[in-house]
């Protein structure tokens, strides 16, 4: 309804500022010739242009498959050499980087202005024990897939869970006690 008053009020301001001019005799008539002229002209132009764009989409769309083609060859192939010892030692690492990311989650969770302070000091923590990690990879590679390293590389990944349970712990202990605190006081 409203629509309709604001198109009433617009033809109401406009009015007497129409152009109701007759078009000149012959106006519809040389227009279709030039509107003709312009489509046989385009056709020439579009012609002599798909002569090279067909060629030159086709090659692109190859490009286009062998990039994806390579893309996915990459991703099959393992990026760690823990995951490439065994299939074994591949589905333990994925387990332990899945349990790793969970707590990391769980620990952004709790990330406020008081606990900021602990949170940046763990991670820290995880980065000093990840650049281990990637050392211990190339130590895995040198040594020609060494136990004692593989062992190390595992015992890594634990250290990370263990330090990320425990300050999840210390925080939800905190939180717990803040929460009895105010209890008592109100």
């Amino acid at each position: 309804m409203k629509q309709k008053d604001d198109i009433d009020l617009l033809f109401e301001r406009l009015e007497g500022s129409f152009d109701l001019q007759e078009t000149p005799d012959g106006h519809q008539k040389r227009f279709l010739r030039k509107l003709e002229g312009n489509e046989q002209g385009h056709s020439k132009a579009t012609s002599s242009k798909r002569s090279w764009w067909k060629p030159l989409s086709i090659a692109a769309s190859i490009l286009l498959l062998v990039s994806v083609g390579l893309l996915f060859q990459k991703e099959d192939q393992p990026v760690d050499p823990l995951a490439s010892i065994s299939p074994e030692m591949e589905e333990t690492q994925s387990f332990f980087v899945t349990a790793i990311n969970q707590e990391l989650e769980t620990l952004k969770s709790f990330e406020n202005e008081e606990t900021k302070t602990l949170i940046d000091d763990t991670l820290a923590r995880l980065q000093t024990l990840e650049t281990e990690y990637d050392s211990l990879k190339l130590d895995l590679v040198e040594s020609g897939q060494d136990k004692r390293v593989i062992a190390a590389m595992i015992s890594n990944f634990q250290n990370r869970i263990e330090l990320l349970q425990q300050v999840i712990e210390t925080i939800e202990e905190i939180e717990t006690l803040k929460a009895n605190r105010n209890e008592t006081t109100i």
